[in-house]
Protein backbone atom coordinates (compact mmCIF):
# COMPACT_ATOMS: atom_id res chain seq x y z
CA UNK A 1 0.00 0.00 0.00
CA UNK A 2 1.08 3.70 -0.83
CA UNK A 3 1.52 6.02 1.60
CA UNK A 4 -0.73 8.75 1.81
CA UNK A 5 1.14 11.83 0.33
CA UNK A 6 1.37 14.58 2.34
CA UNK A 7 -0.99 17.38 1.98
CA UNK A 8 0.22 20.58 0.10
CA UNK A 9 0.15 23.64 1.70
CA UNK A 10 -1.90 26.64 0.26
CA UNK A 11 0.56 29.17 -1.01
CA UNK A 12 -2.33 31.91 0.31
CA UNK A 13 -1.67 29.80 4.32
CA UNK A 14 1.20 32.13 5.02
CA UNK A 15 -1.11 35.40 4.12
CA UNK A 16 -3.73 34.34 6.39
CA UNK A 17 -1.26 33.45 9.41
CA UNK A 18 0.34 36.88 9.00
CA UNK A 19 -3.26 38.76 9.02
CA UNK A 20 -4.62 36.98 11.78
CA UNK A 21 -0.74 37.63 14.21
CA UNK A 22 -1.54 41.01 13.17
CA UNK A 23 -5.59 41.31 13.98
CA UNK A 24 -4.39 39.45 17.15
CA UNK A 25 -1.80 42.44 17.99
CA UNK A 26 -4.53 44.71 17.01
CA UNK A 27 -6.90 43.23 19.72
CA UNK A 28 -4.30 43.30 22.14
CA UNK A 29 -3.74 46.85 21.74
CA UNK A 30 -7.49 47.56 21.67
CA UNK A 31 -7.78 46.01 24.56
CA UNK A 32 -4.97 47.62 26.35
CA UNK A 33 -4.14 50.75 24.85
CA UNK A 34 -7.42 52.51 25.79
CA UNK A 35 -6.89 51.68 29.37
CA UNK A 36 -3.64 53.02 29.80
CA UNK A 37 -4.77 56.70 27.81
CA UNK A 38 -7.78 56.76 30.27
CA UNK A 39 -5.38 55.65 33.53
CA UNK A 40 -3.03 58.72 31.86
CA UNK A 41 -6.26 61.31 31.42
CA UNK A 42 -7.05 60.51 34.90
CA UNK A 43 -4.05 60.77 36.39
CA UNK A 44 -3.67 64.39 34.69
CA UNK A 45 -7.20 65.28 35.94
CA UNK A 46 -5.92 64.53 39.36
CA UNK A 47 -2.88 66.62 39.07
CA UNK A 48 -5.35 69.52 37.54
CA UNK A 49 -7.87 69.10 40.61
CA UNK A 50 -4.63 69.14 43.24
CA UNK A 51 -3.50 72.44 41.52
CA UNK A 52 -6.20 73.94 41.74
CA UNK A 53 -7.76 73.25 45.42
CA UNK A 54 -3.89 75.62 45.85
CA UNK A 55 -5.19 78.22 43.69
CA UNK A 56 -8.39 78.17 45.35
CA UNK A 57 -7.61 78.17 49.23
CA UNK A 58 -5.38 81.07 48.08
CA UNK A 59 -7.81 83.22 45.83
CA UNK A 60 -11.50 81.90 46.92
CA UNK A 61 -11.72 80.01 49.61
CA UNK A 62 -12.00 83.09 52.20
CA UNK A 63 -14.96 84.04 50.42
CA UNK A 64 -16.90 80.59 49.47
CA UNK A 65 -14.94 78.43 52.63
CA UNK A 66 -12.26 76.28 52.50
CA UNK A 67 -14.65 73.24 50.92
CA UNK A 68 -16.45 75.27 49.02
CA UNK A 69 -19.46 75.77 51.14
CA UNK A 70 -20.01 78.95 51.14
CA UNK A 71 -19.73 81.33 54.07
CA UNK A 72 -21.49 85.08 54.54
CA UNK A 73 -19.03 86.68 52.09
CA UNK A 74 -20.22 84.15 49.04
CA UNK A 75 -22.31 81.72 48.11
CA UNK A 76 -21.98 77.98 47.77
CA UNK A 77 -20.03 76.56 44.84
CA UNK A 78 -20.84 72.43 45.44
CA UNK A 79 -22.79 72.10 42.13
CA UNK A 80 -21.98 75.16 40.10
CA UNK A 81 -19.80 73.21 37.87
CA UNK A 82 -16.59 74.21 35.78
CA UNK A 83 -19.12 76.44 33.46
CA UNK A 84 -19.24 79.12 35.99
CA UNK A 85 -15.40 78.80 36.90
CA UNK A 86 -14.21 79.83 33.61
CA UNK A 87 -16.83 82.41 33.10
CA UNK A 88 -16.85 84.35 36.23
CA UNK A 89 -12.67 83.94 36.50
CA UNK A 90 -12.20 84.21 32.78
CA UNK A 91 -14.35 87.67 32.82
CA UNK A 92 -12.20 89.18 35.74
CA UNK A 93 -15.35 89.32 37.85
CA UNK A 94 -13.64 86.51 40.07
CA UNK A 95 -12.03 86.92 42.63
CA UNK A 96 -14.22 90.09 43.42
CA UNK A 97 -12.46 92.93 45.19
CA UNK A 98 -15.82 93.90 47.16
CA UNK A 99 -19.25 92.60 48.09
CA UNK A 100 -21.84 94.48 46.05
CA UNK A 101 -24.84 94.69 44.19
CA UNK A 102 -23.08 93.56 40.88
CA UNK A 103 -19.62 92.17 40.82
CA UNK A 104 -18.30 93.81 37.62
CA UNK A 105 -15.89 92.74 34.66
CA UNK A 106 -12.50 93.28 35.02
CA UNK A 107 -9.08 92.48 33.63
CA UNK A 108 -8.15 88.70 34.16
CA UNK A 109 -5.42 87.88 36.84
CA UNK A 110 -5.08 84.12 36.09
CA UNK A 111 -4.21 82.37 33.14
CA UNK A 112 -6.30 80.26 30.86
CA UNK A 113 -4.29 77.18 32.45
CA UNK A 114 -4.74 77.90 36.14
CA UNK A 115 -8.47 79.15 35.37
CA UNK A 116 -8.90 75.00 34.11
CA UNK A 117 -7.22 73.77 37.15
CA UNK A 118 -9.83 76.14 39.22
CA UNK A 119 -12.82 74.90 37.33
CA UNK A 120 -11.53 71.28 37.66
CA UNK A 121 -11.61 71.37 41.55
CA UNK A 122 -14.90 73.28 41.70
CA UNK A 123 -16.37 70.87 39.72
CA UNK A 124 -14.83 68.05 42.15
CA UNK A 125 -17.07 69.21 44.38
CA UNK A 126 -20.52 68.40 42.97
CA UNK A 127 -21.37 67.93 38.89
CA UNK A 128 -22.89 71.08 37.28
CA UNK A 129 -22.64 72.40 33.81
CA UNK A 130 -19.44 71.69 31.94
CA UNK A 131 -17.13 73.79 30.00
CA UNK A 132 -18.30 73.74 26.51
CA UNK A 133 -15.53 73.31 23.70
CA UNK A 134 -15.29 75.09 20.70
CA UNK A 135 -17.42 73.23 18.76
CA UNK A 136 -20.14 73.63 20.74
CA UNK A 137 -19.48 77.71 20.64
CA UNK A 138 -19.09 78.19 17.42
CA UNK A 139 -21.87 80.06 15.47
CA UNK A 140 -20.84 78.97 11.79
CA UNK A 141 -23.96 78.25 9.97
CA UNK A 142 -25.97 79.04 12.87
CA UNK A 143 -29.38 80.73 12.09
CA UNK A 144 -29.05 84.37 12.65
CA UNK A 145 -33.10 85.27 11.96
CA UNK A 146 -33.61 82.48 14.59
CA UNK A 147 -31.41 83.95 17.35
CA UNK A 148 -32.75 87.41 17.07
CA UNK A 149 -36.21 85.87 17.86
CA UNK A 150 -35.05 83.90 21.06
CA UNK A 151 -33.03 87.12 22.16
CA UNK A 152 -35.78 89.39 21.46
CA UNK A 153 -38.08 86.38 23.41
CA UNK A 154 -35.68 85.68 26.37
CA UNK A 155 -33.20 88.29 26.52
CA UNK A 156 -34.45 91.90 25.47
CA UNK A 157 -35.99 92.43 28.46
CA UNK A 158 -32.56 92.98 30.39
CA UNK A 159 -30.55 93.14 27.20
CA UNK A 160 -31.84 95.57 25.21
CA UNK A 161 -32.82 94.82 21.56
CA UNK A 162 -28.70 94.17 20.23
CA UNK A 163 -27.31 93.29 23.50
CA UNK A 164 -26.18 96.92 24.65
CA UNK A 165 -27.23 96.03 27.96
CA UNK A 166 -29.18 98.06 31.11
CA UNK A 167 -29.86 98.75 34.06
CA UNK A 168 -31.64 96.70 36.42
CA UNK A 169 -33.31 97.29 40.10
CA UNK A 170 -31.35 97.63 43.22
CA UNK A 171 -27.99 98.69 41.55
CA UNK A 172 -27.93 95.87 39.15
CA UNK A 173 -27.53 95.89 35.87
CA UNK A 174 -27.67 93.71 32.26
CA UNK A 175 -23.70 93.98 30.52
CA UNK A 176 -23.09 94.94 27.48
CA UNK A 177 -22.73 92.18 25.24
CA UNK A 178 -20.70 93.85 22.32
CA UNK A 179 -16.86 91.92 22.64
CA UNK A 180 -17.92 89.10 24.56
CA UNK A 181 -16.23 85.69 23.45
CA UNK A 182 -18.89 83.17 22.19
CA UNK A 183 -17.69 80.80 25.00
CA UNK A 184 -18.49 82.99 27.68
CA UNK A 185 -21.86 84.06 25.70
CA UNK A 186 -22.87 80.12 26.33
CA UNK A 187 -21.84 79.78 29.38
CA UNK A 188 -23.73 82.52 30.96
CA UNK A 189 -26.77 80.83 29.41
CA UNK A 190 -25.28 77.84 30.90
CA UNK A 191 -24.89 78.89 34.41
CA UNK A 192 -27.39 82.01 35.06
CA UNK A 193 -24.51 84.61 36.37
CA UNK A 194 -25.65 87.20 38.87
CA UNK A 195 -29.57 88.44 38.23
CA UNK A 196 -29.97 86.56 34.74
CA UNK A 197 -31.87 83.04 34.97
CA UNK A 198 -29.90 79.83 33.90
CA UNK A 199 -30.98 78.23 30.59
CA UNK A 200 -30.17 74.87 30.49
CA UNK A 201 -29.57 72.41 27.67
CA UNK A 202 -33.26 70.41 28.85
CA UNK A 203 -34.70 74.24 28.28
CA UNK A 204 -32.37 75.98 25.29
CA UNK A 205 -30.96 73.55 23.16
CA UNK A 206 -27.25 73.98 22.15
CA UNK A 207 -28.12 75.04 18.58
CA UNK A 208 -30.38 77.67 19.58
CA UNK A 209 -27.66 78.84 22.10
CA UNK A 210 -25.85 78.59 18.77
CA UNK A 211 -28.39 80.78 16.48
CA UNK A 212 -28.28 83.49 19.81
CA UNK A 213 -24.49 83.72 19.51
CA UNK A 214 -24.64 84.49 15.71
CA UNK A 215 -27.28 86.77 16.22
CA UNK A 216 -25.36 89.10 18.84
CA UNK A 217 -22.63 88.66 16.67
CA UNK A 218 -24.59 89.98 13.64
CA UNK A 219 -25.93 92.63 15.18
CA UNK A 220 -22.79 94.03 17.30
CA UNK A 221 -20.12 93.56 13.89
CA UNK A 222 -18.36 96.04 12.39
CA UNK A 223 -20.12 96.02 9.29
CA UNK A 224 -23.83 96.28 10.73
CA UNK A 225 -25.05 99.68 10.15
CA UNK A 226 -27.30 101.72 12.03
CA UNK A 227 -30.33 103.65 10.43
CA UNK A 228 -31.25 105.61 13.82
CA UNK A 229 -27.30 107.32 13.62
CA UNK A 230 -26.15 107.10 17.54
CA UNK A 231 -27.17 103.74 19.06
CA UNK A 232 -28.73 104.95 22.12
CA UNK A 233 -29.01 101.39 22.84
CA UNK A 234 -30.11 100.27 19.41
CA UNK A 235 -33.75 101.58 20.25
CA UNK A 236 -34.34 102.00 16.01
CA UNK A 237 -34.52 105.19 14.16
CA UNK A 238 -38.07 105.78 15.56
CA UNK A 239 -37.11 106.30 19.05
CA UNK A 240 -34.31 107.45 18.63
CA UNK A 241 -35.70 110.33 16.28
CA UNK A 242 -38.33 110.93 18.60
CA UNK A 243 -35.56 111.25 21.25
CA UNK A 244 -33.64 114.45 19.31
CA UNK A 245 -36.74 115.97 18.06
CA UNK A 246 -37.86 116.49 22.26
CA UNK A 247 -34.39 117.41 23.45
CA UNK A 248 -33.51 119.23 20.44
CA UNK A 249 -36.60 121.35 20.49
CA UNK A 250 -36.88 121.46 24.20
CA UNK A 251 -32.96 122.70 23.72
CA UNK A 252 -34.81 125.69 20.98
CA UNK A 253 -37.17 126.73 23.06
CA UNK A 254 -34.82 127.16 25.73
CA UNK A 255 -32.54 129.48 24.03
CA UNK A 256 -35.06 131.26 22.70
CA UNK A 257 -36.42 132.32 26.24
CA UNK A 258 -32.98 133.30 27.30
CA UNK A 259 -32.28 135.41 23.88
CA UNK A 260 -35.96 136.80 25.09
CA UNK A 261 -35.30 137.90 28.56
CA UNK A 262 -31.69 139.32 27.72
CA UNK A 263 -33.49 141.43 25.06
CA UNK A 264 -35.50 143.07 27.62
CA UNK A 265 -33.41 143.59 30.03
CA UNK A 266 -30.84 145.12 27.21
CA UNK A 267 -34.57 147.44 26.40
CA UNK A 268 -34.69 148.51 29.87
CA UNK A 269 -31.29 149.26 30.77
Amino acid sequence: MKKLSARRRHPLAAVVVLLLALAATGGLYAAFAPAGKAQADETAQSLAIEEGKKLYAVGCASCHGTGGQGTTDGPSLVGVGSAAVDFQVGTGRMPAQQPGAQVPKKKVIYSQAEIDQLAAYVASLGAGPVTPTDKQVDPAGADVANGGELFRTNCAQCHNFTGKGGALTEGKYAPDLEGVSPKHIYEAMQTGPQSMPSFPDTMMPEQEKKDIIAYIESVNGDETESPGGLALGGLGPVSEGLFAWIFGLGALVAVAVWVAAHTAKAKKS
